[in-house]
């Protein structure tokens, strides 16, 4: 083999080996929790007379961790709680028996879930029991399926922002000002077709443009300011983090709880986990819960603005000249 044939077998040998590496690395972050979803810790209420509530609470603490339950006196305590995103559902007892309470918006798997691990055995036993869906989901998205599909075009927006930016050699404040202006027209428009016209979110269209603005910024300012500090190894490490790793755990395709044990927490630290809980809570839950992830996402975005700042700083800075030796002119003789 020469010379000039040796680097192309590397480069060819690299190319067979990372690609399967890469679709197998995908493949594993994607279909690996969702093979592993089940119910973890699951926050669920129970209220009514003491007797009664200790007997479903028991009987939901028998299935091997996978409810959190919570206890209120009444059923106002209760769909109060759920309304808050305190829990996803809760069991009331009423003389007449229990009645569950639902709420799909904040995620038609589990309310399935709770339907099932309630109306089930009371169905086996040949009783019915009533299911309030207490927080339903839009008109315009039935199954809930528009709000999941929509976290990887927002990531996909804020990434094509972000390597964009500095493609284009905007660094410092322009490159900030680029991305804030680029996420706040993003948003507007995600909100416009989400809201006016697919009808799949049902809160305020400011409130909800914000969340979305706010998603794309935190995305975009990972990657230009990760690109700033590390070069192109940035790009992929945003791209892991966002795209990659914050869609697969980000819980929109059932709940957090869903997940396997750890990995519902990191997908709600990192951004398309956040943006998809607020703009659950902003769309059909009046904001209640949305403080928690706007904060991260506020935290993303001031990172990623920060280094990028400071990467341009250090690129507009004079580069010292160092001082030379002065030379003496030898006085000139008579």
């Amino acid at each position: 083999m020469s010379a000039a044939t040796a680097p192309a077998g590397r480069k060819i040998l690299a190319v067979l080996l990372l690609v399967p590496a890469l679709a197998a690395l995908v493949l594993w972050t994607f279909a690996w929790p969702a093979a592993r979803m089940a119910p973890r810790d699951l926050p669920i209420g129970v209220a009514g007379p003491a007797a009664a509530a200790d007997r479903i609470a028991g009987e939901l603490a028998h299935r091997e961790g996978a409810f959190e339950v919570h206890r209120y006196e009444d059923a106002a305590a209760a769909r109060s709680a759920v309304e808050n995103r305190e829990v996803y559902g809760a069991v009331v007892v009423t003389p007449a028996g229990p009645e569950l309470l639902t709420a799909s918006a904040g995620s038609p798997v589990v309310a399935g879930l709770l339907r099932e691990a309630v109306t089930g055995p009371a169905a086996a036993e040949g009783r019915t029991v009533p299911v309030t869906d207490v927080v339903a989901l839009p008109a315009g998205d039935p199954r809930g399926a528009v709000l999941g599909a929509s976290l990887l075009p927002l990531a996909i927006a804020g990434a094509a922002t972000g390597v964009a930016t500095l493609l284009l050699g905007l660094r410092g404040t322009r490159a900030a000002a680029a991305l804030v202006a680029d996420a706040a027209l993003t948003g507007l428009t995600g909100a416009a077709l989400a809201h006016g016209w697919l009808g799949a979110l049902a809160g305020n269209y400011w409130a909800e443009a914000g969340v979305l603005a706010l998603a794309v910024l935190a995305i975009g300012a990972a990657f230009a300011g990760l690109a700033t500090l590390l070069g192109k190894p940035g790009f992929g490490l945003a791209a892991v983090l966002t795209v990659l790793a914050g869609n697969a755990f980000s819980g929109m395709a059932g709940a957090p709880e869903l997940l396997p044990t750890g990995f519902g927490l990191i997908g709600q630290w990192l951004p398309p986990g956040a943006a998809g809980t607020a703009l659950r809570s902003v769309s059909s839950f009046d904001g209640a819960g949305a403080g928690g992830p706007l904060l991260v996402l506020s935290l993303w975005a001031a990172a990623g603005l920060s280094a990028l700042a400071l990467g341009g700083r250090r690129r507009t800075e004079p580069t010292p000249v160092p001082a030379t030796a002065t030379t003496r002119t030898p006085a000139a003789t008579a």
